[in-house]
C-alpha cells in the first residue's frame, strides 16, 4: 500500500472509532460493527486498521470477515447439484454458513481460555475452509467485534425485479431466474444476522463498473505473484457476474440503511462521510 492510502485508512479508522466511542464503551456486551463495501473497497485493511487502533485504546477487538464462512467446495458442490450449477461459485447469498456465524457472535461474551471460541478460515486460494484444526481460536470477551463482508445489510430485493437478466451470465445459465430467486430467497435468512449489528458502516464505490476494475486490479496483482487458482480477465469477468446484481442493488440502497456512510470516488479517496 503507498503512503498516502495508508494515511487515509489511518485517518478513517481514527474518524469511525471516534464516532462510535461512546457506544462501544458503554455497552457491557461485544459492540458489533458492521463494515460492508464491495469487492476491492478496502473493507479488509481499513478493519485491520480499526482493529489495531481500538486494542490501543484499550478495547479487545475481534475482526470476523463474512467470506471465511463460505462453504466448503465440497459443500458448494452439493449445492450445485441439488440446486443449480451457479452455486459452485462462492459469493451470493446461500454459500455462507450463516447460522455458524451467528453461533459464534453469541459465545463471544464468555470466551476464556477454558471455552475458547473458534472460528473459520477461507483459502482463497484452494476455494475452500482450512481444516478445523488450524481455525483461529479466540480466549477472551472482546469489547469490539467489527464483522466485514460485501453483502452486509443487503436486504431481498423485491420480485418484478428479479425477471429481467441483469448479464450475459444470468441470461444464458439461469434462462428461467431460479437461481436468481433462489439466492433472493436466501437473502432473508441472513436478516438476523444483519439484526445483530449495533450499526452499520458502508463503505460506497461510485459504480458498478469501477468495482469491476478495482476487483479485477486485485486478481492481477495475485497473477502477477504466480498465486494459486488467480484467474485470468475472462475468468474474472465471469467471477464477478456472479455479483453484479446484489451490488447494483446494495449501491442503490445501502446507503439510506447505514449508520455511517463513506463515499469514495474512482481512485478510492474518501469524498465525504455521512452520520445517520
Amino acid at each position: 500500500m503507498n503512503n498516502d492510502a495508508s494515511t487515509q485508512h489511518s485517518a478513517l479508522a481514527e474518524h469511525l472509532l471516534d464516532q462510535y466511542a461512546g457506544r462501544i464503551a458503554r455497552t457491557k456486551r461485544p459492540y458489533v460493527l458492521g463494515l460492508s463495501g464491495l469487492q476491492g473497497s478496502g473493507k479488509s485493511t481499513l478493519a485491520r486498521e480499526m482493529k489495531a487502533q481500538a486494542e490501543a485504546r484499550g478495547w479487545p477487538t475481534e475482526v470476523l470477515s463474512l467470506d471465511d464462512f463460505y462453504y466448503a467446495r465440497s459443500e458448494r458442490e452439493t449445492l450445485a447439484q441439488q440446486i443449480h450449477p451457479l452455486l459452485r461459485t462462492r459469493g451470493v447469498p446461500g454459500t455462507h454458513e450463516i447460522e455458524l456465524l451467528l453461533s459464534v457472535l453469541a459465545a463471544l461474551p464468555h470466551a476464556s481460555d477454558k471455552l475458547p471460541v473458534s472460528y473459520p478460515r477461507f483459502d482463497k486460494g484452494r476455494d475452500t475452509r482450512i481444516p478445523p484444526s488450524r481455525w483461529p481460536r479466540i480466549t477472551r470477551p472482546p469489547q469490539l467485534v467489527i464483522l466485514e463482508g460485501w453483502a452486509l445489510g443487503i436486504r431481498p430485493q423485491l420480485q418484478a425485479a428479479l425477471l429481467a437478466p441483469v448479464n450475459e451470465l444470468e441470461r444464458i445459465e439461469d434462462p428461467d431466474g431460479s437461481w436468481r430467486h433462489w439466492v433472493n430467497k436466501q437473502l432473508r435468512g441472513y436478516q438476523p444476522l444483519w439484526r445483530k449489528l449495533d450499526a452499520l458502516i458502508v463503505l460506497q464505490a461510485p459504480n458498478w463498473g469501477i468495482v469491476r476494475q478495482w476487483r479485477s486490479q486485485q486478481e492481477e496483482e495475485l497473477l502477477a505473484r504466480h498465486a494459486p487458482l488467480a484467474m485470468d480477465a475472462a475468468s474474472m469477468l465471469r467471477f464477478l457476474a456472479h455479483f453484479e446484481r446484489l451490488s447494483k442493488h446494495a449501491l442503490a440502497t445501502l446507503p439510506a440503511l447505514a449508520d455511517s456512510c463513506v463515499e469514495y470516488d474512482t481512485q478510492r479517496h474518501v469524498t465525504g462521510i455521512s452520520h445517520a
